[in-house]
């Protein structure tokens, strides 16, 4: 006989997926590393269950979960692996190459801050969340949310004008 929780914690798995996926990609920047980061933290949330689907917003608890996990997974030494994209196989009419370079530039970009200060980010302005839950994703105060985003924005501007001299500078000497 299948438990109550079982069946709600399936329709949950397949209702939010494809978010959590989403939202692991871009912390990750790897499609293979996504979707062992929605994987394990799901796999570690299902004992627990009854205790995720209580809470008032269950996809903000696992949300919560599964962005603890990418910050601990990348404080150890042994997680810190390259992603590289492939190009597609058949044009399709779109300048593919720099598309790539900017996908790339942004990725090296996004590399460069600190995990939390990516993870508020990447929950801002790719996820599309408002403070408040990007606040209880990361477990702080909303204030602490606004800072990691202006100080993480601060730094892409910093290293993106940078990188944009860099080549100019080469060139003259």
């Amino acid at each position: 006989m299948v438990r109550a929780d079982e069946l709600d914690f399936a329709s949950f798995v397949r209702a939010n997926t494809a978010v959590l996926l989403r939202t692991a990609y871009l912390l990750t920047g790897s499609a293979p590393a996504a979707e062992e980061l929605v994987q394990d933290t799901l796999a570690r949330l299902y004992p627990k269950w009854e205790r995720v689907s209580a809470a008032d917003a269950p996809i903000a608890y696992v949300r919560r979960s599964l962005t603890n996990a990418f910050i601990n997974e990348r404080r150890r030494p042994a997680s810190r692996v390259l992603a590289l994209d492939t190009l597609p196989e058949r044009r399709d009419g779109r300048d593919a190459a720099a598309e790539l370079a900017d996908r790339d530039e942004v990725w090296g970009l996004l590399r460069t801050l600190p995990e939390r200060q990516r993870a508020a980010l990447v929950m801002r302005y790719f996820e599309d969340l408002p403070d408040e839950e990007i606040a209880d994703a990361l477990g702080c105060r909303l204030g602490t949310v606004r800072s990691l985003i202006s100080r993480g924005l601060a730094s892409l501007r910093e290293h993106s004008a940078a990188a944009a001299q860099w080549p100019q500078a080469r060139r003259f000497a």
